[in-house]
């Protein structure tokens, strides 16, 4: 599973305030010339995953 679909898989967990900001940062990061493979997104991914108890 890539880190994208197992964002997919929590967002509806996360708050919107850190949905937001998450996406915006991998948005951004992919319109620069970023793959969705980097660790970058995975760096995302923990980020998100931090918010989920």
């Amino acid at each position: 599973m890539s880190y994208l679909e197992e964002l997919n898989n929590i967002a509806h967990q996360l708050p919107l305030e850190v949905l937001k900001d998450v996406d915006k940062r991998i948005g951004d990061w992919l319109a620069s010339g970023g793959n969705e493979h980097d660790p970058y997104i995975e760096q995302q991914l923990r980020f998100a995953k931090r918010f989920i108890t």
